[in-house]
């Protein structure tokens, strides 16, 4: 006897939901890296212009340039505030995909146990069966040698 269990399409359903939803959490973890990657950067941008401010103060640089600077500057820390944000709907992405991939996970457990069961459940009518012509086997020859 062979097992098949009749919802296996269901079992490997469940597997690949789990496994397509690990795909998208390392998508979003990966989007996560890229906007902190970024945010750095935006802060190594801010650190060299505010050295190249505190250059141009030491020498003697026109207004209009120490202007553009800080207007330069101001633009710098916005796109950091935006940036901040991004990151921040980066990490509540990676969050829901982390809940959903654990609704996954738990959903392909409960249809790989329900199999464990239905296998255990065919072992122990396998068995059975085994035994019972067995014990035929040897009623039978009892009975022979028994004449």
């Amino acid at each position: 006897m062979h097992f098949r269990y009749s919802f296996q399409q269901i079992v490997d359903l469940k597997n690949n939901e789990r496994t397509q939803a690990e795909w998208i959490l390392s998508e979003a973890m990966g989007q996560l890296r890229n906007e902190e990657t970024s945010l750095r950067g935006l802060f190594e941008q801010k650190e060299n212009l505010h050295q190249e401010m505190v250059t141009a103060s030491r020498d003697s640089v026109s207004i209009a340039k120490m202007l553009m600077l800080q207007t330069y500057m101001n633009h710098v820390e916005r796109q950091i505030a935006r940036k901040h944000q991004d990151v921040q709907q980066a990490k509540h992405v990676v969050l829901k995909k982390q809940e959903h991939l654990s609704e996954k996970m738990i959903d392909e457990k409960v249809w790989t146990k329900a199999r464990e069961k239905a296998y255990s459940q065919f072992q122990s009518f396998v068995a059975k069966k085994e035994q019972d012509a067995l014990d035929e086997m040897a009623t039978n020859r009892f009975k022979r040698l028994s004449y």
